[in-house]
């Protein structure tokens, strides 16, 4: 059966409204607070966004796939896969602070096909598609003009990602290239770079829930992302990911991160 994208996106706004005021609910309230094999934390919250995020995909389109951070894949080698970080940022949702998102992707055959990036507390919501533009609580948005290192706003999650002294050299190598850096923001960062404050994200230690819904946003923005050798963004494109609003930074920055 046939669908537009525009099913696709009603039923992304679907989930998304499902999900925030389940997150919502739990918002600066003591939770207890799990560590998971990879040393990330997780919350009931995280649970169960994701629990209801899930039932209403199966209702809607029992043929599609679903890979979620917290319970995994179901029918993985469909054409259709949903791609679902259901609390982006626990980190910072379990200390209060409001930057934390959740993140819901649509891949056709392992290839990203729309992106929403919805903020609970703060109320923004991103949302891109294939062959169309970006928006921001239904308002087309466009990354900025940027077009070398030494003028760009550079952001990254936090430094600890960079977990090996290759990945902190090459960021180090783009860091001392740029006007500035900030840390923090997690989801929120790459929105910022769509809606054109942010010029550069560079990250590493991902998995595919944390940037295939960035994809559609960024590019849909008149941005570019890719992995730090150039490469777009699939499923199963490793755990690096580069970002920039205007893509003349793209050469620059991969100069740096693919040498």
């Amino acid at each position: 059966m046939a669908h537009d994208t525009q099913d696709f996106i009603d039923l992304a706004n679907r989930l998304a409204d499902a999900s925030r005021p389940i997150l919502r609910s739990y918002y600066r309230r003591k939770l207890a607070v799990d560590i998971k094999s990879d040393a990330s934390p997780v919350t009931q919250a995280d649970r169960e966004a994701e629990s209801a995020i899930r039932t209403l995909i199966s209702a809607a389109f029992p043929e599609h796939g679903i890979f979620g951070e917290e319970f995994g894949k179901e029918r993985a080698d469909a054409e259709y896969v949903w791609v679902l970080d259901p609390l982006d940022g626990t980190r910072a949702f379990v200390t209060g602070r409001p930057t934390f998102g959740t993140l819901i992707a649509l891949t056709r055959n392992g290839a990203p096909l729309l992106g929403l990036i919805d903020m609970p507390v703060l109320g923004d919501r991103w949302i891109g598609a294939a062959g169309r533009p970006t928006t921001l609580n239904g308002e087309r948005v466009t990354a900025r003009a940027c077009t070398g290192l030494a003028e760009a706003y550079l952001s990254a999650s936090i430094p600890l990602m960079f977990d090996t002294p290759e990945k902190r050299q090459k960021f180090d190598a783009v860091q001392a290239r740029v006007r500035s850096t900030t840390f923090g923001g997690d989801c929120y960062q790459y929105g910022m770079v769509a809606t054109g404050f942010l010029d550069i994200v560079i990250e590493c230690s991902l998995v595919e829930y944390d940037y295939l819904a960035l994809a559609p946003i960024i590019e849909g923005a008149g941005g570019r992302i890719t992995d730090w050798r150039g490469n777009g963004l699939t499923m199963g494109s490793g755990d690096r990911v580069v970002a920039v609003g205007d893509a003349q930074l793209l050469d620059e920055a991969l100069g740096l991160l693919a040498a």
